[in-house]
């Protein structure tokens, strides 16, 4: 076995010896590219500290054995040796971590108005099936705005038909996130400005039948999930939907397929587990979870995981305030340079865009009071869940109206850290539990033997303050090494 001595000191020199290991490039190859694995060596990153996602302590002075695109060993020098032959890269100094897990993301979506025409409508400017084929077509720039950021798995969880084709397109591409997809939600409402001529994001549950005949289609379509975007119902429906929640969860466990929930009130949330949810996509947020609510999600039978997206809505305050005022909307969040250049000027356009507005001045400071009043009680019942002992997951809902594609984990990550989590119980969230949330926890979420190679190499410690994530400069996705530069959008034109 080689001993640990006489590495290069310079990350720099390491990087270089990476990039010729594992064919770094400065550009994304094109997705026809052949992505066929490079000769499978075994490569040592050695000298960092390691925290492998497991909510174990921080490994110093750690080894992290990658052959081909798993990982062999990680762990520390003396539990994993390295042979002669192994190839190394001295991350002396920076610290190891998996790669993130956004949970909760939509590729049909743009971060802007475009792309949801029923919040600021567009499509005069946008015709809305140009925008979907775009989004169809061209979702390169959003795999390496993922990579770029340190995301190298998504959870898609409701858009249109053509996002289950995204996981294929993915299989095998070092140079795009792990995609899971839910297909479209079932709803008892459907926002007609959603509907094209031949697609629709939304399977309308009119009954219970039609509630049962949609999941039979999503499980013909080998979907990872079912969803159902469950809103508040008027208090005459209430019995009748939840009557049609039932039976979309009962056909679900018929056909093995996880059931997600978006629920943001109280008494839908609690209906949505008794009727089988796995995954709450949304906090609850229109009062504090009580101790129903709590045993209900922390019942051991069912292992529920909980999404508390705390971030999202502020996006749409922000869109709403520059339609508003005509003032640009504040910068957007992206310390590395992952935004593509199209969503950029897209949001910049905000500013402009105040003949489309819906919102005069009292009626955007009464949805800004909502939104803040709301966040409040995100937040308490974030503590209330995670004190609980529940599972919880992070997921940013990227795609929606300025929660960018990316580098939105980072303020998700933050606020709830700000709101007490531990930045150790944060990082587990957002890397294992995600993994859970996607089932996929057997082969990604962890630093671990036999898992594949997905994992970051920061500047700075993440479990003294998840803000620390910003500091990446190197993303390995199935065992090959990125340089967080090589990842950065162009500095001119549309990706």
């Amino acid at each position: 076995m080689r001993r640990l001595t006489g590495l290069p000191t310079r990350f720099a020199i390491a990087i270089s010896t990476a990039c010729l290991l594992a064919a770094c490039s400065d550009r994304p190859v094109p997705a026809d590219r052949d992505q066929s694995p490079v000769a499978s060596t075994l490569v040592a990153l050695v000298g960092g500290t390691l925290i492998d996602g497991t909510g174990g302590a921080p490994v110093n002075d750690a080894v992290v054995l990658i052959d081909g695109d798993r990982i062999q060993c990680a762990g520390s020098s003396s539990d994993c040796g390295v042979a002669d032959s192994a190839r190394l890269i001295d991350v002396s100094g920076r610290w190891i971590t998996p790669g993130i897990v956004d949970a909760h993301v939509h590729y049909d979506q743009t971060a802007w108005g475009d792309g949801r025409p029923d919040a600021l409508d567009v499509r005069s400017l946008y015709p809305f099936e140009a925008v979907e084929f775009r989004q169809r077509t061209m979702p390169e720039r959003y795999f390496r705005a993922y990579l770029c950021s340190g995301v190298t798995a998504t959870f898609d969880v409701g858009g249109f038909p053509w996002t289950w084709t995204l996981r294929e397109r993915v299989r095998g591409d070092t140079f795009a996130p792990h995609v899971a997809v839910a297909g479209p939600f079932i709803s008892h409402v459907s926002p007609p400005k959603w509907v094209l001529p031949a697609e629709r994001r939304v399977i309308e549950l009119n009954d219970e039948e039609s509630g049962r005949a949609g999941v039979r289609y999503l499980a013909a379509n080998h979907t990872d999930a079912v969803k159902v975007w469950f809103l508040k119902p008027s208090a005459e429906m209430r019995e009748q939907l939840d009557a049609r929640l039932y039976a979309v969860g009962d056909e679900a466990r018929t056909y093995g397929v996880q059931m997600l929930v978006h629920a943001t009130t109280l008494r839908e949330a609690k209906v949505a587990l008794r009727a089988g949810a796995r995954v709450l996509v949304h906090s609850v947020q229109d009062e504090a979870v009580d101790e129903e609510f709590i045993g209900l999600l922390t019942d051991p039978a069912r292992e529920v995981i909980y999404m508390p997206t705390l971030v999202v809505r502020s996006g749409y305050v922000k869109m709403y305030e520059s339609v508003l005022t005509g003032e640009p909307p504040p910068e957007v969040d992206d310390p590395n340079r992952c935004v593509d250049q199209d969503t950029l000027a897209k949001i910049a356009q905000s500013a402009e865009s105040g003949q489309f507005g819906r919102f005069d001045r009292e009626r955007l400071d009464a949805y800004a009071d909502r939104a803040a009043k709301a966040y409040e009680l995100m937040v308490g019942n974030l503590m209330a869940v995670h004190e609980a002992g529940a599972t919880i997951a992070m997921g940013t809902d990227a795609g929606n109206p300025l929660t960018v594609t990316g580098p939105s984990i980072h303020a998700e990550m933050e606020a709830m850290q700000a709101a007490g989590m531990p930045a150790m119980d944060v990082i587990a969230a957002a890397t294992l539990n995600g993994a859970r949330a996607m089932q996929r926890e057997s082969e990604i979420g962890t630093v671990e033997a036999g898992k594949i190679a997905d994992l970051l190499v920061l500047g700075a410690d993440p479990s003294q303050d998840v803000a620390n994530f910003r500091q990446l400069e190197a993303v390995v996705r199935g065992g090959r090494f990125h340089t967080q530069v090589s990842l950065q959008r162009p500095e001119r034109g549309v990706d």
